[in-house]
């Protein structure tokens, strides 16, 4: 590469570090931009899919010398807090974003790009290239832009994105424990108006996250009498929570959790991560996604180099394979979250799955991808 393409990447979570990686190993001029600084928490799921390892590997990332904790089995739990288990068809491993987003900034940094810690404002493309404005009023200029803002960003409202002008009534929350669980084992425990993950995470600590509708919230008032009041109506979440200690001062939120879908490309900013579209939580897949996107762009971005393609060549081709990867997994987790917000059909489906449990391997083979050889 004779003069390397400049790239700017707004966004340090999973899919933009991971897409700064890959592209600066690839040669490219990364500009990474994130407002946070690092380590901090994030409300996350904290469980990847070991689909992503043999991508992870080519680029030297190993989450198990970080702490991750091998995850092999899955259980679920209904309101009445009836079980159903089942080995995980790949496996997968808990680690937190804490550890693992600080840990893949270092080698990003490692790499070779530029990190700058700065909460970007506005973008825009003119005459072939981006200008990047950020909030101290410092402007920035990059050959193509990554947009892996996240979930929700000023800048979905400054790039006038459909999905943003509606209100979505889904809350996350987040926090960890200590607690006696079984470490091979994550686990999801339905709850009238939604669902909590539970999975242990490095250090001995276990990693809880859940997702409510914000009607059945509101009536609780707060999140300690939503606890008490909705969650621990779940009897196995009454045990969990019975005996675990918790290790923050108090949970972390996030509110407006929106799984419209989302388009890839927004005038001409490469979207990426969740920013690309989010699969339903309940799916366990969302950081696997990310991390996936992350390579599908990169590669694109790659290609674009090797082929000569333009820029509408490039945003077609993202486009497509996106879409070919995703979507299908974006129509399940949809079924699956509707099935779980109607008791009826959460309880046949619960017995459909006792009496044929290939039913249950089978719902996650169809949220998950394969493993790609390199």
């Amino acid at each position: 590469m004779k003069k390397p393409i400049k790239i700017a990447i707004i966004g340090g979570g999973l899919a933009g570090l991971t897409a700064a990686l890959h592209l600066c190993k690839a040669g490219f001029y990364i500009q990474l931009f994130e407002k946070e600084s690092y380590p901090r928490h994030k409300v996350c799921g904290e469980y990847i899919s070991n689909e992503i390892l043999p991508y992870w590997h080519s680029l030297g990332i190993d989450p198990f010398k970080w702490g991750a904790i091998a995850i092999s089995n899955f259980e679920f739990t209904t309101t009445t807090g009836q079980p159903i288990q089942t080995q995980l068809p790949l496996g997968g491993f808990g680690i937190s974003r804490y550890t693992l987003d600080f840990n893949l900034a270092a080698e990003v940094k490692k790499a070779g790009a530029k990190l700058v810690r700065a909460q970007v404002e506005s973008v825009f493309f003119k005459e072939d290239s981006f200008e990047l404005q950020v909030l101290s009023g410092a402007v920035y200029h990059a050959d193509f832009v990554i947009g892996s803002f996240g979930k929700r960003s000023n800048l979905d409202i400054s790039l006038s994105r459909n999905f943003i002008k509606t209100k979505t009534p889904w809350l996350g929350v987040k926090a960890h424990y200590l607690a006696p669980v079984t470490e091979d084992t994550v686990s999801l425990h339905n709850f009238k108006g939604g669902y909590c993950g539970i999975s242990k995470v490095e250090n001995d600590k276990v990693n809880v996250c859940y997702l409510t509708h914000l009607d059945a919230f509101k009536a609780s008032g707060n999140l300690e009498g939503f606890q008490r009041n909705v969650l621990e109506q779940n009897p196995r979440l009454k045990s969990f929570f019975a005996s675990a200690a918790p290790v923050f001062d108090k949970p972390l939120s996030i509110s407006q959790i929106s799984f419209q879908s989302k388009n890839t490309v927004e005038d001409h900013v490469l979207m990426c991560g969740d920013s690309a579209g989010l699969i339903h939580p309940l799916c366990g897949n969302g950081m696997a996604m990310a991390i996936t996107g992350a390579q599908i762009l990169a590669t694109c971005i790659q290609e674009l180099v090797i082929s000569d393609w333009s820029r509408s060549q490039l945003e077609h081709t993202y486009t497509t394979r996106w879409n070919k990867e995703f979507n299908s997994r974006l129509k399940t987790g949809r079924i699956l979250q509707g099935l779980l917000q109607n008791e009826t059909a959460t309880h046949y489906s619960l017995q459909a799955m006792r009496k044929f449990p290939f039913l249950m391997k089978q719902i996650i083979k169809s949220t998950h991808g394969k493993p790609a050889s390199f």
